[in-house]
């Protein structure tokens, strides 16, 4: 079996990331709660990102490419990141967005503009549409390209979260849960396949903040993540647990995504975001209050980021 050392990566971000107990959570909900800070991942305003982009564009700079494409909503922090990188790395990042969501210059609208990104919009559903207009645009202007899916969940991004859970067990603390956001499945997919190679007994569950096939897409990329790396693994729906968090619509603030942000502000100074991070973290809330979890249950969180939107969509 390879593991992810053997795969060409560039490194722009700061690992390993801190894992921290949050002491005021934990006497709360009756467990013990920790986090993963992946907010701290060291480019823009961190996230969890950045793991999949080092694979990504160490891909891209191998292909000769000089222009980099990306996707995701208008507030998506996957599209803001990967400008970034791609800054920091001398590449063009052309990012073509749905037209969903706050698209006026706030949050990662923002900092794309500080950046100098050529943002377009695209007033479409599909995905699929998307791509076709990064081939149009790609092929007009002549130099060579690299597109990277929305959220960076492909095979190779999902390495970095496999290389997230390598990370967790050679910190030392054993877990008993993980609990992370499920926006696009690479994140997800890498921590469940990373957890079967790495994290023996640790239960992994994904907190939905969209409408898409999940089960599907994780079993999917886990498939093909442990293709990649020659993984004698079986990989099935039964690996992890999904949670249905997406409450009034992907990008929508729910009632109770918004009590989970207030709740971590208020007891630990931390800053969660109302699309991802704080729909998944009231998941964790919800989880604690049903029984999921025994006192003294080790629940470790992935604070996969997200500020930039928090400053858009507001809460």
């Amino acid at each position: 079996m390879k593991t992810t050392q053997d795969f060409d990566r560039i490194s722009i971000g700061v690992f390993p990331t801190p894992v921290q107990k949050l002491e005021s959570i934990s006497r709360l909900l009756g467990t013990q709660v920790y986090v993963k800070r992946d907010d701290l991942t060291g480019l823009g305003l961190g996230g969890n990102k950045v793991r999949k982009l080092e694979y990504l564009l160490a891909d891209a700079k191998a292909q000769g490419a000089e222009v980099v494409f990306t996707t995701g909503g208008a507030q998506s922090n996957h599209a803001m990141l990967t400008a970034a990188a791609a800054r920091k790395l001398g590449m063009t990042p052309i990012l073509i967005l749905k037209k969903r969501g706050v698209t006026a210059r706030q949050g990662n609208q923002l900092l794309e503009h500080l950046m100098g990104v050529d943002v377009r919009f695209m007033d479409t559903d599909d995905y699929a549409d998307i791509y076709a207009e990064m081939d149009r645009v790609g092929k007009a202007l002549g130099r060579p390209y690299y597109k990277i899916p929305c959220g960076g969940s492909n095979a190779l991004g999902t390495l970095g979260y496999v290389d997230c859970a390598r990370e967790i067990r050679d910190q030392g603390l054993h877990f008993d849960h993980l609990i992370c956001a499920e926006g696009s499945g690479g994140t997800m997919a890498g921590l469940a396949l990373g957890a079967k190679l790495y994290l023996p007994g640790t239960r992994v569950t994904g907190m939905m903040v969209d409408s898409d096939p999940f089960e599907e897409i994780t079993v999917r990329l886990m498939r093909e993540a442990a293709a990649l790396l020659d993984a004698d693994v079986q990989v099935s729906a039964e690996d992890f647990d999904l949670r249905d968090l997406c409450g009034p619509g992907y990008a929508i603030p729910s009632q109770e995504g918004n009590a989970a942000v207030a709740m971590m502000a208020e007891n630990e100074g931390l800053f969660l975001d109302p699309v991802y991070t704080g729909k998944a973290f009231a998941g964790l809330i919800a989880m604690a209050r049903e029984g999921a979890f025994k006192p003294t249950d080790r629940v470790l969180f992935l604070h996969s980021g997200g500020a930039g939107g928090l400053f858009a969509v507001g809460v």
